[in-house]
């Protein structure tokens, strides 16, 4: 039995939760998984997982053996680094909100994949909630407070934010020129699918921010039918200057309040603490870094 091998798929099964999820990620047949399971039980004398009909879960030997395999693996891999003139390989699994993969990370990333041909990404564009851990992800890209205590956080860059309406929504409301300015206005309303907390519009006034709370006619739940909304006339919205620059330049939507700015919205590198070494993660995300703090990054303006 290659006992590292068994290890590497021992801890597929704890991170999914299921023999044909973790044979899947691995191209492995499951048979060969499961045989490779039941190997390193008898190698061990413990029983590792719980088996049911509808998942798969660690015994309580089996949970700190995952710990313990986590750590061994990760410095396996840095170990093999150090001899293949510090250039990581493998496959490496990012999820990021659309706009900021379509808009800033992909075109760029030609010079990331140039420089570590031996890396695989698959990146996953969205704004849902991800379990890492569970779904095998090395890194997620998210923009907010980061309120896991259980991930490691690298800041990346403060978003600059704007507010903006479409030329007709304007034009049958008037332009706002303050803050005072807004009675009669209304908002498109972002609310999270997974908190369900709801978000409304934010200014930066002097050292405090200030909440102003105006009527809606639509709320939506994520960053790209925030700003269609916003298109076709349902009101004012708030976003990352790069999310909206394009449209303001085609004139589909005008920026306002710009002597008022909202706060600059917070753009963070989140990965799990037994990955926190992982060559793979150390180097995306240092080139995240350097992308971010470039100048003319789009997420300046």
């Amino acid at each position: 039995m290659d006992r590292f091998n068994a290890m590497r798929v021992f801890t597929r099964i704890v991170e999914l939760g299921g023999f044909t999820k973790a044979a899947d990620s691995l191209q492995l047949p499951r048979a060969s998984v499961t045989v490779l399971i039941k190997q390193l039980e008898a190698h061990l004398g413990v029983q590792l997982l719980h088996r049911t009909t509808r998942q798969v879960s660690p015994t309580l030997d089996g949970a700190a053996y995952y710990q313990r395999c986590v750590n061994l693996l990760d410095d396996l891999e840095d170990a093999e680094g150090l001899f293949r003139g510090s250039q990581p390989k493998g496959t490496l699994r990012v999820e990021m909100p659309a706009s900021v993969g379509r808009l800033v990370v992909l075109p760029a990333l030609p010079e990331f994949t140039d420089r570590y041909p031996q890396i695989e990404l698959e990146i996953g564009l969205n704004d849902r909630p991800v379990d890492l851990i569970r779904e095998g992800v090395d890194c997620v890209i998210r923009g907010g407070l980061t309120m896991d205590d259980s991930l490691v956080a690298r800041p990346l860059v403060q978003m600059d934010q704007v507010t903006c309406a479409s030329p007709a929504y304007l034009q049958a409301r008037g332009v706002p020129q303050s803050l005072e300015d807004l009675s009669g206005h209304q908002v498109v309303e972002y609310f999270s699918s997974a908190s369900g907390k709801r978000y409304g519009l934010e200014f930066q006034v002097d050292d405090e921010v200030r909440l102003v709370d105006l009527p809606k006619r639509l709320a939506v739940n994520s960053a790209e039918g925030y700003l269609a909304a916003c298109v076709a006339g349902y009101g004012l919205v708030q976003t990352p200057h790069y999310h909206v620059a394009q449209l303001v330049r085609e004139g589909r939507l005008q920026e306002v309040l710009r002597d008022c700015l909202p706060p600059r919205l917070a753009l963070t590198a989140l990965y799990p603490h037994h990955r926190q070494l992982s060559p793979r993660v150390r180097v995306f995300v240092d080139w995240l870094v350097d992308l971010c703090a470039r100048p003319g990054s789009a997420f300046k303006r």
